[in-house]
């Protein structure tokens, strides 16, 4: 009976020392909690860094999204309203290209004029081709007058490919094809390479004239782009109008109207034109002696020439390629 006192007695002030226990930690418990609340109407209270981090996270990640938002609306050119001396000095352009187009329609209408008299068959057939049938009638023309008229022909000839490349209208291709069948090799080759460079810095000028506004004004994304991209690879820009010349990977009349505005120089470009049409040239010479037998335009070209073209395309790049590594190397 004893030890069952004892017991009881042990236990009993167990539980009194447990209560006695939780009372005081719910004392500090409730103490803190009020001095929470005071701390935080004065503005005083601090956190555990557990919740620190996790509050500072998501308003660190708030405030990236911002700086991504706001960084593109930055560095992006925006669109800006054209001001009224630039809007005078761009109807101004427009006018002297509106002369220029006038007097070139003069010049082909005085080619015309002193051709030599020809019947009314043959009348019908003195325009531009526009397909291959064409190039076939007008050919016969050209040829039955060549010897006896040879400098007016090429001059007709030469004013019509000029007049297509300067004003950016399709056709080129039928009088490279043309050239090849009225003239030899080394001649019609001379030609073509001539009157593209030639047609193409007039078409240059006329977009440096207009077009650099109005592109600047509707695309300006787009021209600060191809311009850094130009200022990036300005040592070989030579070697890349080459190879776009080569290629079909750009019209030549983008290239033509372009080139002006994102800041590729006049001579590069007029070299680079003469040289890099050539090779295509070739090929369309070669298809000008067999004219008469063609019936399409793509006749002109086969696999065997796209592959020889994209050989030289390709090795037109390799020169700029190791200029760019050497330099690399050099600043590493």
């Amino acid at each position: 009976m004893s030890c069952k006192a004892e017991n009881t007695s042990s236990s009993s002030s167990n539980n009194v020392k447990l209560i006695s226990d939780n009372s005081v930690d719910n004392e500090i418990a409730d103490k803190m909690l009020n001095l929470r609340a005071r701390n935080t109407q004065n503005g005083t209270y601090k956190p555990p860094k557990q919740q620190q981090q996790q509050t500072q996270q998501p308003q660190q990640q708030q405030q990236a999204q911002q700086q991504q938002e706001q960084q593109p609306a930055a560095t992006t050119p925006q669109k800006e309203a054209m001001s009224a001396d630039e809007r005078k000095a761009t109807k101004k352009s427009l006018v002297i290209v509106v002369a220029i187009f006038a007097a070139s329609l003069l010049a082909m209408f005085y080619v015309y004029a002193i051709f030599p008299e020809l019947n009314a068959t043959e009348k019908q057939h003195l325009k531009i081709p526009r397909d291959i049938q064409d190039a076939k009638m007008l050919a016969k023309v050209l040829d039955r007058y060549k010897d006896m008229y040879y400098f007016e022909v090429m001059f007709g000839v030469v004013v019509a490919y000029v007049f297509l490349q300067t004003f950016a209208i399709p056709g080129s291709l039928f009088l490279s094809i043309l050239l090849g069948f009225l003239y030899k090799f080394p001649i019609a080759l001379f030609l073509i390479c001539f009157c593209s460079a030639l047609g193409a810095t007039l078409c240059y000028t006329l977009s440096n004239l207009v077009g650099r506004r109005l592109i600047r004004h509707f695309w300006p994304k787009k021209t600060s782009e191809w311009s850094r991209h130009v200022e990036e690879y300005r040592d070989s820009l030579f070697n890349y109008m080459l190879f776009l010349r080569m290629t079909p990977i750009l019209p030549n009349w983008f290239i033509n109207l372009a080139s002006p505005v994102i800041g590729v120089p006049l001579h590069i470009f007029a070299l680079g034109t003469f040289c890099g049409v050539a090779p295509p040239s070739v090929i369309a010479i070669q298809a000008g002696k067999t004219l008469q037998k063609m019936s399409s335009s793509s006749e002109a070209f086969s696999w065997t020439s796209m592959g020889i073209l994209s050989l030289c395309a390709c090795a037109s790049l390799l020169p700029g390629l190791l200029k760019n590594k050497f330099k690399k190397k050099k600043a590493a």
